[in-house]
């Protein structure tokens, strides 16, 4: 009686062990999922950059001179037509009397050069005198007139260097900028400014961005942006583009980190009256959206070598496979569908994305579960037709109070 017990107790250990490896064995990885929904998928170009005016001007004189008169400070309002910058005048107004002075005895001396010209023509037409002193004449008048001329020419430049003394406002705006002080010297030059002052219409501003030569392609005029600036961290501006730059701006140019980017512009849509060029602002540009398409999160999908993509086999020939298949081998991109507790492992063809998810053009369909995580499992361990196991989410505990 006692050895028959024994033989049942052993066997129902034996059987007991067996079945703990079999549960054991058949335990699936444990991963979480999500069911496939359509939705929208909004792409978007990310830069940042500066604020600035759309409109703003320069005033720099075209004259040297040293600044008697400042008129506008930083931060005025300026109009139109006011005056906003005085030079020394005094220099510029003597020019314009030896100007004048010239001019009178280029005049005068004109007059004398056509009175003899007239009486040497009354006489060569009597025969009192010869061609040559006929064309003497003539010539003397004509280089009197041409004197005259000069020397008016001469007074209108030096007029119009005196009305260059005086610097008024071309616009309406206010000042942004100040950079000479009275009493300091301003450097006239025609091909090389020298600002003293920068007038801005803050009432129009534009976002300049520099965006990534990767995604600029996909940045068209007129699409709309979402624009944040630092200095307002709770706000969000809108606006739209309106300009995109042909060349490009690179740096660290011959190195490792060398960058290649473009200017992209954004008008600014109902700006602040408390923005101030040169803020520092970053811009989500809307370009491509698609409405109501098959969508998957990001972090389901993933690569995997095309001979990975084949149904499990014997240890040995899936051995060998992984053995033969070079480091060079075409990649796929896929996702994994939890289908009767097996991870299958769908090709797809993804379309735009957002932060969150991809557009799927082909390869899955509305509602079925694909595998979100682990990223690990996901990267790298997980295989086509691996057991499975979805984690549940854990219940949240109700509150003490």
């Amino acid at each position: 009686m006692k050895r028959w017990l024994i033989g049942i107790g052993i066997i129902v250990v034996v059987g007991a062990i067996i079945a703990f490896n079999f549960i054991r064995r058949e335990k699936g990885i444990e991963v979480t999922t999500e069911k496939v929904k359509r939705g929208t998928v909004q792409q978007v170009v990310t830069g940042s950059g500066q604020i600035k005016p759309a409109v703003e001007v320069k005033v720099s004189a075209q004259v040297a001179g040293k600044i008697v008169g400042l008129y506008a400070k930083e931060g005025d309002r300026v109009k139109k037509g006011q005056l906003l910058v005085a030079l020394d005048p005094q220099q510029y107004q003597a020019s314009v009397e030896r100007a004048e002075s010239s001019l009178l005895a280029a005049k005068a001396n004109e007059k004398k050069a056509l009175s003899e010209y007239n009486r040497a023509k009354e006489l060569f037409r009597q025969n009192l005198i010869s061609e040559a002193d006929y064309q003497s004449a003539e010539a003397a008048y004509e280089s009197a007139v041409s004197t005259r001329m000069q020397a008016e020419a001469s007074l209108k430049e030096a007029r119009d260097a005196l009305n260059k003394t005086k610097l008024y406002a071309t616009m309406d705006g206010i000042v942004t900028r100040l950079n000479k002080e009275k009493g300091e010297m301003a450097i006239g030059a025609q091909f090389q400014e020298d600002v003293i002052m920068v007038v801005s219409d803050l009432s129009v501003m534009e976002a300049v961005i520099e965006v990534d030569e990767n995604d600029v392609i996909n940045v068209s005029i007129g699409d709309s942006a979402d624009v944040e600036l630092d200095a307002f961290p709770d706000t969000l501006f809108h606006g739209v583009v309106t300009e995109i730059a042909n060349s490009a701006i690179t740096k660290g140019l011959g190195t490792q980190e060398q960058v290649t980017n473009f200017e992209v512009t954004i008008r600014l849509d109902n700006p602040d009256t408390r923005f101030r060029p040169g803020m520092s602002t970053t811009v989500d540009i809307k370009t491509k959206r698609l409405d109501d398409v098959v969508r998957v999160p990001i972090q389901a999908v993933t690569v995997r070598k095309k001979s990975r993509l084949q149904k499990k086999r014997n240890v040995e020939e899936h051995t060998a496979t992984e053995e033969s298949s070079s480091d060079d081998e075409e990649m796929q991109e896929v996702v994994f569908v939890v289908e009767n507790d097996r991870a299958v492992a769908k090709p797809v063809k993804l379309g735009i994305s957002d932060d969150t998810h991809y557009a799927v053009l082909s390869g899955l369909e509305e509602g079925e579960e694909v595998i979100t995580g682990p990223f690990k499992v996901l990267n790298k361990s997980l295989n086509n037709e691996d057991l499975v196991e979805i984690k549940k989410s854990k219940k949240g505990r109700k509150n003490a109070d």
